[in-house]
C-alpha cells in the first residue's frame, strides 16, 4: 500500500469496530488522522497508536450537516464508516448524503463510503433500503466516490460471531433461525486494508463487494463456532413461520434476539455477486475465519487457553 505521509484523512466513525482497524492502518502509513465521532472521548484509546500530533479528535454526527462540514475541512480524503441498526434512515441514508455533500463542498478529492451487501432500493428491510438510499445520495453529491459493500464482518470485537459463541457456550439446545441463509464472512482487518486501498485514484467511481474465502450457511457457521470452541450443543432449525412470528411479535422489545428488520434481511443470502469487483481487485488477499478466530474464541472454551492441556 502506498505511503500517506502527511495527508490529513478524516474518518467518520473512526472509533467503532471497523474504524479502529482503519485508523491503525492509516497511522502506520504516515497519515494524519482526524477521528470524527459523536462522543470523541470514546475514541481516545486510539491516540497512542500514532505519533505526537498525528491524531486529531473532533465531535461530529452525520445526522448534523453542520458538524460534518466542520469535520471535513482541509481533508485530503474522507472515509465514512458511520452505520446504525437503530436510526437507519437518518444515519445511513441522510447522513451519507451529508458527508458526501460536505466533502465535495470542501474540495476533498477522495471519498470512500462504506455500504453493505444487500443495499437495494427494493429490499424488504429498512436496513437494505437505507443503505441503497445512502449510496444514491453519495453518488449525487460527490463525483466518483469509492463504495465498499462488505458481507458480515468478523473480528475480535464483532457482535456477530461473538454473539453466537456466547449463546453456544450457555445453551444446551441452540435454535437456528434462517439456517440456510448464506454468508461470506469477511475479516475486519481485510476490510480495513480495502478501505485504505480504495483511497487510490484507481478505485474512484467503483463499487466493491467484500467477502471472505468461505461461503457458509447460518447453520454451518454456528456449527463451525461450536467445533472451534469445543462445544457440542443440540442445534434445532427454527421453522420460518415460527421465526417470522417471533420477530414480528417480540422483535420490538429491548434485548430481543432478532428484530423484524433483521428477519427480513435474513431472507436473502449475503454473498459477493458473481460479477462484482472484490478484495482481489483492491490487492487484498481474504483471510479465513479459521486463520484468526482462535485468538479470541478461546474465551468461550470450557478451560479457556488451557483447554488443550485440560483435554489431556
Amino acid at each position: 500500500m502506498r505511503q500517506l505521509d502527511g495527508q490529513l484523512i478524516t474518518v467518520l466513525g473512526g472509533g467503532g469496530f471497523v474504524g479502529r482497524y482503519v485508523v491503525q492502518r492509516l497511522l502506520a502509513l504516515g497519515a494524519r488522522v482526524r477521528i470524527a465521532e459523536r462522543e470523541p472521548r470514546k475514541a481516545l484509546f486510539l491516540k497512542p497508536l500514532g505519533g505526537l500530533g498525528q491524531t486529531q479528535f473532533v465531535a461530529a454526527d452525520v445526522r448534523d450537516a453542520a458538524s460534518v462540514a466542520r469535520a471535513v475541512q482541509g481533508s485530503d480524503a474522507v472515509i465514512n464508516l458511520a452505520g446504525s441498526f437503530d436510526d437507519m434512515q437518518a444515519v445511513q441514508a441522510e447522513g451519507a448524503g451529508h458527508v458526501a455533500t460536505a466533502a465535495h463542498a470542501a474540495g476533498v478529492p477522495t471519498l470512500v463510503h462504506i455500504s453493505a451487501i444487500g443495499a437495494d432500493a427494493n429490499s424488504s428491510s429498512n436496513y437494505g433500503q437505507s443503505k441503497s438510499v445512502g449510496e444514491n445520495a453519495v453518488h449525487l453529491a460527490f463525483p466518483d466516490p469509492a463504495i465498499l459493500r462488505p458481507s458480515i464482518i468478523f473480528g475480535r470485537e464483532d457482535k456477530f460471531i461473538n454473539r453466537f459463541a456466547g449463546l453456544i457456550r450457555i445453551l444446551p439446545v441452540v435454535p437456528v433461525i434462517a439456517p440456510n441463509t448464506k454468508f461470506q464472512p469477511v475479516y475486519v482487518g481485510d476490510v480495513a486494508d480495502a478501505v485504505v486501498a480504495a483511497l487510490d485514484t484507481s478505485a474512484a467511481g467503483r463499487t466493491f463487494e467484500l467477502g471472505g474465502p468461505q461461503v457458509l450457511s447460518m447453520g454451518e457457521l454456528q456449527r463451525w463456532i461450536a467445533r472451534a470452541t469445543g462445544r457440542q450443543p443440540l442445534f434445532v432449525d427454527v421453522p420460518d413461520a415460527v421465526a417470522a412470528a417471533f420477530a414480528t411479535g417480540f422483535g420490538w422489545a429491548p434485548g430481543a434476539p432478532i428484530t423484524r428488520d433483521q428477519w427480513l434481511m435474513l431472507q436473502h443470502d449475503n454473498v459477493v455477486g458473481a460479477d462484482a469487483a472484490g478484495l482481489g481487485d483492491l490487492g487484498v488477499t481474504p483471510t479465513s475465519l479459521a486463520a484468526v478466530a482462535d485468538g479470541w474464541l478461546v474465551q468461550y472454551r470450557r478451560h479457556g487457553r488451557f483447554a488443550t492441556l485440560a483435554s489431556r
